[in-house]
């Protein structure tokens, strides 16, 4: 299944969405429904998503944290079947080492860990344990505009490549991430995508998430609801893919299948 992330810097990779929560931001709730999750995973890979990322808890500002009990009653079953039925890796969405423990037993193959090794001092060993791929995101708990935040972002990054290294990660299985809408000002956000570039002389690809996020609509219409920022959302990952994203995490997979491969026959050396 993770033949697939061999694929990495030779074309962009669509890792699709299936929140199975009652209060995400975007589709909180349409997903609670294991039978009506599994079905959307399964459209989605239909469509063309490379990787599903499974998470059973809200990262939205404002969110209401759940215990590792109930993030591990809503995913795992899921992981359990899609495991059974998927061709393409499954993520599990979660900072907590005890959760992607039990998502990789459950067939999971990458940890998407928005805490970057930095929450639970535990997550690097699960993942060198399982031979696991690891998104490593970076993420502030508080917001500080007056920050250079390429400079923190390298700075986070460089403690948290230490943790892989420590744990016995080796870096081919790890790949960034700069946290679009974590820890950030709406001009920071911006800042982060535009200086992509810097983040890729680290030397790992990059994955790229602002699906439906708040700081596209301020180009528009702030109050246009999450699953109506289609547009603004290709703008930004395309614009991402142009800088060196390997990785675009989405809500809509078709929409960006056919924008990326487009993106990549312009911008990338295929076959």
């Amino acid at each position: 299944m993770t033949a697939i992330l061999k694929e990495l810097g030779t074309r962009t990779l669509i890792m699709g969405v299936l929140n199975v929560t009652p209060d995400s931001f975007s589709d909180g709730g349409l997903f609670r429904d294991p039978a009506v999750a599994v079905a959307h995973a399964h459209d989605m890979e239909q469509a063309g998503a490379d990787i599903i990322d499974v998470g059973g808890e809200s990262t939205r500002p404002g969110h209401m944290p759940v215990g590792a009990d109930e993030e591990q009653r809503r995913v795992i079953p899921i992981i359990r079947e899609l495991a059974q039925i998927l061709k393409v890796p499954i993520s599990i969405d979660t900072y907590r080492a005890l959760t992607a423990q039990a998502a990789l037993r459950a067939g999971a193959r990458i940890v998407n860990d928005i805490w970057g090794f930095q929450r639970d001092p535990d997550m690097p060993a699960v993942v060198a344990e399982h031979d696991a791929f690891a998104i490593v995101m970076h993420n502030r708990a508080e917001v500080d505009a007056s920050l250079d935040i390429m400079a923190d972002m390298l700075h986070f990054f460089e403690h948290s490549l230490t943790h892989a290294r420590q744990a016995g990660i080796p870096d081919a299985r790890l790949i960034l991430d700069p946290g679009i809408g974590f820890g950030k000002t709406a001009d920071q956000n911006l800042e982060a995508l535009r200086r992509l570039p810097e983040l890729k002389t680290l030397g790992f690809p990059v994955l790229v998430g602002a699906s439906r996020k708040s700081v596209l609509g301020r180009f528009y219409d702030p109050q246009v609801p999450p699953r109506d920022r289609l547009f603004g959302t290709l703008g930004a990952h395309l614009a991402a893919v142009s800088r060196g994203a390997d990785i675009v995490r989405v809500h809509d997979v078709k929409a960006h299948v056919e924008a990326c491969r487009v993106a990549d026959i312009l911008l990338r050396t295929l076959p």
